[in-house]
């Protein structure tokens, strides 16, 4: 990767205006829940801008109305009023700090990954990546029809877990695929597991896809007196008892 010159991180810089391009750009991005032209990730928050700053993404831009004590990035630092920065962010006050960040580009993604077939609702989404990475998953797939993993919301839902995952659009070939199934499939205990393997867990309106129900072992979590489970739930549980054996 080429080396910047020092000066874009050295120089703060101050933006009064909300017609400021860069600004523009990251509101656009961060409305339409995806990356920017340059495609860099928006992030909201002190919390996350943290987590990002652990993990193996490069945080490029950091807007602040003033910069905490102690921080120590390399990001090109801006200073932006906090009502200049709310009109900016998907929340409704200021998240405090906005800023721009690379993710890494994580190729692999290991043996056990998730598929997000057709997840519309981010904060699900997001709870999917969380569970993914507490159990093991390397990676997760969001095809068309699914949610941004750069929606605001699934990223503030995943707690800095998309800085750590491998995202991709497509499963790679060779993943034995299990999907969730509120009415058919095996049990849960009774599943092999084969490794390298992938679970899907389908829209919360239209269940699974027919090309995934065509192509995964199907796996129903008994229940008792409800019909089926939150979408984030049935993955969590999957994932589980995939990471247990």
């Amino acid at each position: 990767m080429a080396v910047r010159p020092a000066s874009l991180f050295t120089v703060t810089e101050t933006i009064t205006s909300i017609r400021n391009p860069l600004l523009q750009s990251i509101r656009r991005a961060l409305q339409r829940g995806e990356s920017t032209p340059d495609g860099l990730v928006a992030v909201e928050g002190r919390h996350l801008l943290e987590e990002a700053l652990k993990s193996p993404a490069l945080v490029e831009v950091a807007l602040a109305p003033s910069f905490w004590e102690g921080y120590t990035g390399d990001a090109r630092r801006i200073q932006v009023s906090d009502a200049l920065l709310a009109q900016v962010a998907s929340t409704e006050t200021s998240p405090g700090v906005i800023a721009l960040v690379r993710l890494a580009p994580l190729r692999r993604m290991g043996d056990l990954a998730v598929v997000l077939d057709g997840i519309q609702d981010p904060g699900n989404a997001g709870t999917i990546l969380r569970s993914a990475e507490a159990f093991g998953a390397c990676g997760a797939v969001f095809p068309p029809g699914t949610v941004s993993p750069y929606n605001s919301k699934a990223m503030r839902a995943s707690a800095g877990s998309i800085f750590r995952l491998a995202i991709a659009p497509t499963l790679p070939a060779g993943f034995h695929l299990y999907a969730a199934d509120a009415h058919e499939g095996v049990a849960p205990r009774d599943v092999e597991w084969k490794r390298p393997c992938a679970i899907a867990v389908g829209s919360e309106a239209r269940g699974l896809s027919p090309e995934i129900r065509e192509r995964a072992t199907l796996v129903r979590i008994p229940t008792a007196r409800v019909e089926s489970l939150n979408a984030a739930v049935s993955a969590a549980i999957l994932l589980y008892e995939s990471s247990r054996k």
